[in-house]
């Protein structure tokens, strides 16, 4: 059945059809969800709540504005109904300076870290206007970062205006006011954007498909880090480059500085020594990533460590962020253990 069909059909009741419905809109509202909260695990319970919302009140549906619009309407009210009073979600980089103790060493639960969001669930489940909508979104890790910092409602607003193209209009009515309150919450969330954003990122664009020039890069990064070939991983880094680890609150900037932690933990002598890795290639935020796969001392499988995001500019890694979380691993279609 078309569009239209089906939303007769699940009218009168028809689950199946509902359930169709739901279906050709999940991957985008998760997308959505996602860069509302800045959390995968929360986007997806909030899609859920979406789609129980939308049921319960799917006579309520008149059609003046499409269905789709309709769903977004629910899940951003439901996002910003979850964030009231709730802390942003950040990264290390957020908190303190670069190499900065004391915030400790240990891993930090009480602390909202942003979550990474795999390539492999922004594909649409059909073909049309929706899939052209995820195609054009950004969800760079920076442009995450720094969107945590505008108040819900200007996070809705700035998503639906800059990153969806919505109109002033049609924005000012899924959030239930003027267009003027619109245009004014606009301006000010692009302005604290601006802010922090990361330099030459001030203008934002969608993120293009890593290119074969950054897949290498990756490839060879993936063998010396195998290999723990201290040498090897030297001659990629960047001399600025940025590593953050969350739920780690520690990140560190320069090579030098991200060498020497190396060095340490992957020397079999050291009292740091953490074992040896195997990494397997991903995607997630628009950029190329590996899965790691620590085997610990004395221990005989590589079990699931982290999903790092790589950022390369040139022929060098200028930036890894590594979600240090064995549980995003499934989302990613990953086997806790590397066989």
């Amino acid at each position: 059945m078309d569009g239209d069909a089906l939303v007769a059909a699940a009218r009168a009741g028809d689950e199946a059809a509902f359930a169709a419905l739901a279906e050709r809109h999940r991957g985008e509202l998760r997308v959505h969800c996602y860069r509302m909260l800045g959390s995968l695990d929360e986007a997806e319970d909030l899609v859920q709540e979406t789609f129980l919302r939308a049921w319960k009140n799917l006579r309520g549906f008149e059609g003046r504005a499409t269905f789709r619009a309709w769903l977004y309407r629910i899940a951003t009210n439901a996002c910003l109904d979850f964030l009231d009073g709730r802390a942003r979600r950040v990264l290390p980089h957020d908190l303190a300076p670069p190499g900065d103790t004391t915030l400790g060493l240990a891993p930090r639960t009480d602390i909202p870290w942003l979550q990474p969001f795999p390539d492999r669930l922004r594909e649409p489940a059909e073909d049309g206007p929706d899939a052209t909508a995820i195609a054009r979104e950004t969800l760079e890790l920076a442009f995450l970062a720094a969107i945590q910092h505008l108040p819900p409602r200007q996070r809705a607003v700035l998503i639906l205006r800059d990153v969806l193209g919505w109109p002033a209009k049609q924005a000012a009515d899924l959030l239930e006011c003027s267009v003027a309150s619109v245009h004014s919450a606009s301006q000010r969330a692009r302005a604290t954007l601006r802010r922090h954003l990361p330099e030459r990122r001030s203008e934002w664009a969608p993120s293009a498909e890593p290119t074969e020039r950054e897949r290498a890069v990756l490839r060879r990064y993936m063998e010396a880090v195998g290999r723990a070939d201290l040498a090897a991983v030297a001659e990629l880094l960047a001399e600025d480059v940025r590593t953050v680890m969350p739920p780690y609150p520690l990140w560190l900037r320069g090579r030098d500085a991200v060498m020497a932690a190396l060095a340490a933990s992957w020397d079999p002598d050291a009292p740091g020594y953490v074992g040896r890795f195997r990494m397997v290639p991903v995607q997630a935020n628009g950029r190329p990533g590996v899965a790691s796969y620590l085997r610990g001392p004395g221990e005989r499988e590589y079990r699931a460590s982290a999903i790092g995001v790589v950022r390369v500019e040139g022929d060098r890694i200028t930036e890894i962020t590594a979600f240090h979380d064995p549980g995003l691993f499934p989302a990613f279609g990953l086997s806790p253990v590397h066989r």
